[in-house]
């Protein structure tokens, strides 16, 4: 009977549901705020390398560390929240449909995140949250900083309940039946992201809030960057995860394939629950006052996330063979050299695939607790940063875009946007390529990061710098460029290709594969062992900075005031 239902549920999901235009404004206003994100932090980014070449100077009126703090959070929180968000509610309601009061949440969702967004952005560009985007004590920010922080999660949490009760509706409707792979894959997402806001929502109401409105006079600084550092890692895999998603299932019927495994995709995202969240110590392993067993351990949980990485590299992999092969391509690369290269919706996110390769070894020696001593605040972290985030998830957005917004706005994805968008994503690659290699390379010989510094009065290091530095204001300007070209695509896209139905594409699952296993949803089980996880590595860690914190550190203006 089981099986029965398995079947029955794989012969209705081919028939998605329609996504009507009150359902397209609401998720198309998240995307259309992320990409005014993308323009404003690239626009800073550009800022930054030009001045870290030494041959730019900023106006007198803008400081280096307010530009770098936009770069951070519009890009960092504002761009890749919004975009996902926008993304899953799209995911939802294609897969389980969405009703006018989740609706109408979802837009109360969007503009407490706004609100939050926009009265953060007014203290930084105003001067008064130069914090950078860790927002580190005891640097200190003005309290609509910090007030604006928590609207933006709570405006995120918001999301998370619409989307844990479309997933709940569907499956008081469809009784004993495996849910929908890619609303599975959200409500994974949202799960982690919500235990993940616990720890930063805790530091900025308890601590920083009362700190900055004056109603404490000092603040425990290792205990706020442990809880930063708590939600700071797994915010990593909320950015990766909406890609695996369009990684698994749908770029394999952007290529005419099928999804490899059911299986194995919700596998590898329950195992990205575990251990994305129990692992925040790893970067904070030349921080005193931790307990040096207690890092070692999260350490080793940090590489447990290798295994459901190479699950998906497995899969992947695996459906591009096979669909290659089904197409009467031989040989042993015969299937690779007649994949969709001339299709961006498949290239972009391709070449994301292909930097993660890269990216996820930086993040081996990142979390590895002697080589991490290595380049630990040097500006190799921001190499890595940007082959992660930068490229992996952001390329794999620019690729979701290319046929979600003609959907959601009843266009087209032409050939002459399609020709516009490999030059955009090779713009994209060659600029990254440039500037992250540089950032690696400079870090190896001790450039730090989070500086706007570029010669350190004229030292012997400076003249080997100067070079990379260079490297990655010209890397920078055509990033820049790439983005320029991504806005412009977003517009036509959105208001000016032609009207028609874009395909919203979801893989089917292979004819032959083995029934996905109900216990594979078993939400009481995995969130109970997602929380046991948690309880075991952070309660004596946090216990012990609790207890023996040291005298609390008072207001500290640098680089400048900000109280």
């Amino acid at each position: 009977m089981a099986v029965e239902k398995l079947v029955n549920y794989k012969q209705d999901n081919r028939l998605p549901l329609t996504i009507s235009k009150k359902e397209a404004r609401l998720y198309l206003s998240f995307i259309v705020f992320a990409f005014v994100a993308l323009f404003i932090g690239g626009l800073m980014g550009l800022l930054q390398v030009l001045v870290r070449s030494g041959h730019f100077t900023l106006p007198s009126w803008i400081d280096y560390y307010s530009i770098l703090t936009v770069h951070g959070v519009v890009l960092g929180l504002v761009l890749t929240t919004f975009f996902i968000i926008g993304f899953q509610f799209a995911l939802m309601g294609k897969t389980v449909g969405i009703s006018d009061r989740q609706r109408r949440l979802g837009w109360l969702s969007f503009w407490v995140m706004a609100i939050g967004t926009i009265m953060a952005a007014i203290t930084i560009l105003a001067g008064r949250a130069a914090v950078l985007y860790t927002f580190y004590a005891p640097l200190q920010a003005h309290p609509a900083f910090y007030i604006g922080l928590a609207l933006v999660v709570v405006g995120s949490w918001i999301a998370c309940f619409v989307n844990w009760h479309q997933l709940a509706v569907w499956k008081k409707k469809h009784p004993g039946e495996k849910s929908p792979l890619l609303a599975f894959m959200v409500c994974i997402n949202m799960a982690m992201w919500f235990i993940a806001t616990l720890g930063v929502a805790a530091t900025v109401l308890l601590q920083f809030i009362p700190w900055s409105l004056g109603w404490t006079a000092t603040i425990n600084v290792l205990l706020s960057r442990t809880l930063f550092w708590y939600f700071g890692h797994p915010l990593v895999y909320f950015w990766l995860l909406p890609a695996y998603m369009a990684w698994y299932a749908i770029i394999p019927k952007i290529i005419g394939g099928k999804l490899f495994s059911d299986s194995l995709a919700r596998l590898s995202f329950i195992l990205f629950l575990f251990f994305s969240i129990p692992v925040g110590l790893h970067h904070q392993l030349t921080e005193p006052g931790l307990d040096s067993t207690w890092k070692f351990i999260q350490v080793v949980l940090t590489f447990m996330v290798v295994i459901p990485s190479l699950m998906t590299a497995f899969s992947m992999f695996a459906t591009f063979e096979i669909t290659g092969r089904k197409k009467g391509f031989g040989g042993l690369f015969g299937w690779l050299k007649h994949l969709p290269w001339k299709d961006v919706r498949f290239l972009a996110p391709f070449i994301g695939m292909l930097a993660f390769i890269p990216g996820g070894a930086g993040g081996l020696i990142n979390a590895s607790y002697q080589m991490n001593s290595l380049i630990h605040n040097t500006i190799w972290v921001t190499g890595h940063f940007h082959l992660t985030v930068a490229t992996t998830v952001v390329l794999t957005f620019f690729g979701i875009s290319y046929w979600l917004i003609p959907h959601l706005t009843g266009r087209t994805l032409t050939k002459s946007i399609n020709r516009l968008g490999i030059i955009q994503t090779i713009f994209w690659t060659v600029g990254m390529t440039i500037m992250s290699g540089a950032m690696h390379i400079q870090g190896l010989l001790g450039g730090p990061r989070r500086s706007s510094y570029s010669d350190y009065g004229g030292s012997e290091q400076a003249a080997e710098w100067g070079a990379y530095q260079m490297a990655q204001a010209v890397g920078g300007t055509i990033l820049f460029i790439g983005i320029i070209l991504m806005v412009y695509i977003f517009i036509k896209l959105a208001f000016f290709a032609p009207k028609g139905n874009e395909e919203f594409p979801i893989a089917e699952e292979e004819e032959n594969a083995e029934p996905t296993p109900m216990w594979l949803e078993n939400w009481k089980l995995w969130i109970a062992i997602t929380i046991a996880l948690i309880l075991f590595a952070y309660t004596i860690p946090i216990f012990d900075v609790i207890q023996n914190a040291p005298p609390g550190s008072p207001t500290f203006d640098w680089p400048i005031g900000n109280s």
